[in-house]
């Protein structure tokens, strides 16, 4: 019998080439049944009922859709008792349950092994023989290992593999609500990885069309931002100065100058420096942060194509036939981006399906700009032909190729159901976020590039409340001075004008790396050089990026210093002193500034005692809920064994929460939330119990937390939360909290 490793990288090998789910479990049982030396190989995965729906069979001949019950047949005592189940004679097993039409009665034999993720069963894997003869003790462990590692591969197949039609389903993330139906166009992408290295004879020439391209593309993005600034007033402006920003960036513009300049040819110099500083961010585990990656790439492919004088594009929009009324195109491609969008004519664009990408990617902040849906990280879609239909649901992340008529009358169903939802969800961009009873909340946005600063404001944010400083570091070859800073800050400043904008000073390490300034490989990243504690032991940067915040701020008060990873009094202490020591200097100087107000971001689990020490040295509390929850919980969330483990409505989360509220109410601290807790509405349902007033989250989500915050009451939300302190499982909370929710029946607005 061949090795288990072996067979697994056999198998995963065949299965990464297929087009659908549908064949990539055939695969599956095909190459199982040949390996194990079984007449018979099965899988089964649970459904929503808890019951096994059969996902692929070698062996066994079933022409319709089979479901054994839960509490039916040896599968589903595998799946009951979690453990293998390895017979001589399946028939005279008391449990046995004969599947009708199979022909099942040709095989005596029968193995089962639990498909197990998380601590749960999720499928059963089966082999059976003609023989009467239990497998043997190796092949039986064979199928134990191969199942915990096809138990991953497994749970990435989306469900409607269980639901045979001619329609193609394919499973992605949500980045921009709503559903549409169009005709497929598209999008060539990935000449960076296709470009090879090659050599130039002259330099100085190759360097000369370098700067012309530059100028040339510096030209055709104006356009796209004129064309499409024109569409939608200046609520995407900023994707499109981001991406000016990077073309004018040292990091980019002399690193290909190096390039050139150790005889690369222009392409090659090209791949060499954007993969490089792509690399940077992609590492991060940051998901803003690693997001920005996708633009990067996206600049890249943009170059390239100008240098090449091609099109992003299959071919022309104006061969596309209309669909219906409304848009008809969809942009479907391994990698969207915003020029992509920008090239088609007004309000012919339906959506857009990205193979990759996240929904922090500028192509998802400009789809929900533009208002449309798309559907990122999808996978590969093999096969594809421009023209063929194709149904889009962004609020759900999922796609349909050639949708059947059933298929296509529920969505237009979906269809009325969200344009009425989004015409709810406008009225209240100027209300605000207050509780039947009047207890009011007030919603800000996270952001880092001047690409999320108008969604924003167009979704009604009440300021910034995380702003990450991170990014203007991160793009170029060497720490930008305290002017170009200055002038980053001010166009934050400038587009809220008279709003509190909360400015986070420089936050690397761990995950995130400045590309000039390499932190060596720590064996706890997490736990070692990053955030105040790389600034303090770098105070000179600190210096520099406190005054040019300040300057940038001027008068007005509306700025307010957030300090990441604070830990201790001694960094609070010595921080207080800079920023006296930074107003004093610029007042010196001449500049015309206020004092900001400093406060911490409550993060390390160590901080939270030591708020009673602090009183008097801070203004204000931001708890940033992804890293307390991790730290609490020991979870790191992208970590594809643990994920599903990680929650931050955990008991232990919302009691470390509802403490910190209470310490910070004793003493009269302002305190706010951000991070994905803001704009979970369960969790925001038991943060507003809490008494929590102010929540900053991605702009997007603004709209449907507010519908949530107007339909409650403060002394409902308290209630629940009281029931929810007194439960010792999130899973439980979740369902709780709810059930509460859909009460109000608002829940298709809050997307729980």
């Amino acid at each position: 019998m061949e090795h288990v490793i072996q067979a697994l990288t056999r198998i995963i090998q065949k299965i990464t080439h297929e087009e659908s789910p549908t064949e990539q479990v055939r695969l599956i049982v095909d190459s199982i049944s040949q390996v194990a030396g079984t007449d018979v190989c099965s899988l089964y995965r649970k459904n929503a009922d808890g019951d096994l729906a059969l996902l692929a069979s070698h062996g066994l001949e079933v022409n319709h859709p089979l479901v054994i019950p839960a509490d039916k047949g040896l599968v589903g005592l595998v799946a009951r008792s979690r453990h293998p189940i390895n017979v001589a004679e399946a028939a005279r097993h008391e449990a046995f349950y004969y599947v009708p039409d199979s022909l099942e009665e040709r095989f005596a034999s029968f193995c089962g092994v639990p498909l197990v993720q998380a601590g749960k069963v999720i499928g059963v894997l089966t082999v059976q023989r003609t023989r009467a003869e239990k497998i043997s003790d190796a092949q039986e462990a064979f199928l134990v290992t191969l199942a915990s590692q096809l138990a991953l591969i497994i749970a990435q197949i989306p469900p409607e593999t269980q639901k045979p039609h001619k329609s193609q389903h394919y499973q992605g993330l949500p980045a921009a609500p709503g559903v549409a139906l169009g005709n497929i166009l598209i999008c060539e992408s990935g000449l960076l990885n296709d470009v090879p290295d090659s050599q130039c004879d002259d330099p100085k020439a190759e360097s000369k069309k370098w700067h012309r391209l530059l100028a040339s593309v510096v030209e055709d993005v104006k356009r796209e931002q004129a064309a499409l600034g024109n569409a939608l007033s200046d609520s995407v402006i900023g994707i499109f100065d981001a991406y000016l920003m990077l073309l004018s960036d040292s990091t980019l513009v002399q690193g290909v100058e190096a390039e050139i300049q150790n005889n690369s040819s222009l392409s090659s110099a090209i791949r060499k420096t954007v993969l490089g500083i792509a690399a940077v961010f992609k590492n991060m585990e940051d998901p803003y942060l690693r997001a920005r990656h996708e633009d990067i790439l996206h600049l890249g492919n943009k170059l390239l194509q100008s240098l090449k004088g091609q099109t992003t594009l299959e071919h022309s929009t104006q061969t596309q036939p209309p669909l219906n009324g409304q848009g008809q195109i969809v942009l479907v491609g391994h990698q969207v981006s915003v020029s992509q969008m920008a090239a088609i004519p007004n309000g012919q664009l339906a959506g857009v399906v990205s193979g990759e990408g996240s929904r922090l990617s500028h192509t998802a902040v400009l789809a929900n700009a533009m208002g449309v849906p798309a559907v990122m990280g999808v996978g590969s879609l093999k096969g594809l032909k421009s023209q063929l239909p194709i149904l889009i649901n962004g609020s759900e992340g999922y796609v349909v190729l050639q949708p059947s008529p059933a298929v296509l009358k529920a969505f237009g169903k979906q269809l009325q159901k969200e344009q009425k939802i989004r015409e709810q969800l406008a009225t209240l961009r100027d209300e605000p976020a207050e509780t039947t009873d009047g207890y009011r909340v007030r919603l800000f946005a996270n952001t880092g590039l001047l690409a999320d600063i108008s969604p924003g404001i167009k979704n009604g944010a009440e300021g910034i409340g995380l702003y990450r400083t991170e990014i203007p570091f991160m793009v170029r070859n060497s720490f930008p001075n305290e002017d170009e800073q200055v002038e980053v800050y001010q166009s934050v400043f400038n587009a809220y004008t008279n709003k509190p904008v909360y400015m986070r000073t420089l936050d690397i390490g761990g995950d995130k790396q400045l590309p000039y300034f390499p932190i060596h490989a720590e064996d706890n990243p997490a736990l070692g050089w990053r955030g105040i504690r790389f600034t303090l032991d770098n105070i000179q940067l600190m210096m520099t990026q406190v005054r040019a915040m300040v300057r940038a701020a001027g008068k007005g008060n509306q700025l307010n210093i957030l300090l990441p990873m604070i830990s201790s009094t001694t960094e609070v202490n010595l921080v207080r002193e800079l920023i006296e020591d930074a107003c004093q200097q610029l007042m010196a100087e001449g500049y015309e500034i206020d004092r900001p107000k400093m406060g911490i971001m409550l993060e390390v689990p160590a901080a939270t005692s030591q708020i009673p020490f602090w009183k008097d040295k801070i203004d204000f509390i931001s708890i940033g809920s992804n890293d307390l929850s991790q730290y609490l919980l020991a979870l790191d969330r992208n970590n594809i064994h643990v994920a599903d483990r990680y929650d931050h409505v955990h008991p232990a989360v919302l009691h470390e929460i509802d403490r910190i509220v209470d310490i910070a109410r004793l003493y009269k601290i302002p305190l706010s939330l951000c991070g994905e807790m803001a704009s979970d509405p369960v969790a925001v349902v038991l943060l507003v119990g809490m008494g929590i007033q102010q929540l900053s989250m991605s702009s997007s989500k603004l709209p449907r937390i507010k519908r949530l915050i107007r339909a409650i009451s403060a002394p409902m939300a308290s209630t629940i939360l009281h029931q929810a302190l007194a439960m010792d499982n999130a899973h439980d909370i979740r369902q709780w909290v709810k059930s509460r929710i859909k009460e109000l029946k608002i829940d298709e607005l809050t997307d729980i």
